[in-house]
């Protein structure tokens, strides 16, 4: 159910995007740090469709939001408990735990590496979208790998004007500001993969 705080225009947005994410498509949506091209995880072609419209190599895992933990294709009874600290103090928010992957994560979430990364957003949309769905979608940044990523609508489409997504959702210009920062939650101590929003004295803190 879209929530009542959301102007009409974006809600009607968010049920569009919703119907096409469930029928299997593929959307651009907000995000706080960016767009991001979002699929529903139980679509596999949905999921492979991304890989080819962004050209991004198979071994780079796609990263998910969530409504909840307990929804993600996540082993819970592995996450470390630091892990549990840095979802209470920085979710919702621009940060990406790669936690250990549950048993039928397939690879295109994965890339083989065995974790999977989320985040819960910290953009209202993107969350409406999330819980409108009911499934955990991807959220890797929507343009051409190795581009920068966008932050209007109609960058994404520039970059993506031969083979793109179904559904552009707008939502305006997402403000200036650097990328989630990516944790891998290794067992004994959490590893900076990618410096973002967060700064890693504040993740090592909590480590």
């Amino acid at each position: 159910m879209i929530s009542a705080a959301l102007e009409p225009e974006l809600s009607d947005k968010i049920q569009d995007a919703a119907k096409m994410i469930k029928g299997g498509g593929v959307c651009v949506i907000p995000t706080e740090t960016a767009y991001g091209l979002a699929a529903s995880i139980r679509f596999e072609k949905a999921l492979q469709r991304i890989y080819e419209i962004k050209k991004r190599p198979l071994y780079k895992p796609l990263l998910l939001i969530v409504e909840g933990v307990e929804k993600a294709p996540v082993d819970l009874q592995d996450i470390p408990k630091y892990a549990l600290r840095l979802m209470e103090k920085f979710w919702p928010g621009p940060l990406t735990l790669l936690l250990p992957a549950s048993r039928d994560a397939g690879y295109l979430l994965t890339g083989g590496t065995g974790k999977v990364g989320l985040r819960i957003s910290s953009h209202g949309v993107a969350m409406e979208l999330v819980r409108e769905v009911g499934t955990p979608l991807t959220a890797t940044s929507a343009n051409l790998s190795g581009r920068r990523p966008s932050k209007t609508i109609a960058e994404v489409k520039r970059q993506f004007s031969q083979m793109g997504p179904d559904y552009f959702l707008d939502a305006g210009e997402i403000p200036p500001g650097p990328p989630s920062t990516i944790v891998d939650c290794q067992p004994r101590e959490p590893v900076v993969i990618r410096s973002g929003a967060i700064p890693l004295e504040d993740i090592l803190a909590l480590g």
